[in-house]
């Protein structure tokens, strides 16, 4: 995926298939990071069903993208 790659933020709740697509991470390392505080926690949407807010997912985004490239002062 390209770095330039850029997703409207919207009220959409993402299933994990399409957040794993969107963020390029596996199953296993989103809940790594959910447990070490290092990515946004899922929403309940059901009694067996998670997802995650599209507009969390794009200020966790733009969150690394402040830290990889601060701005000169």
């Amino acid at each position: 995926m390209s770095e330039n790659t850029t997703y409207p933020v919207s009220p959409y709740i993402l299933k994990l298939p399409a957040l794993m697509r969107r963020v390029g991470k596996s199953r296993s390392s989103i809940y790594r990071d959910i447990a070490n505080g290092l990515f946004p926690a899922p929403v309940k949407i059901g009694v067996r069903s998670v997802g995650w807010m599209a507009s969390a997912i794009a200020d966790w985004e733009a969150s690394l993208q402040s830290t990889r490239h601060p701005v000169a002062a």
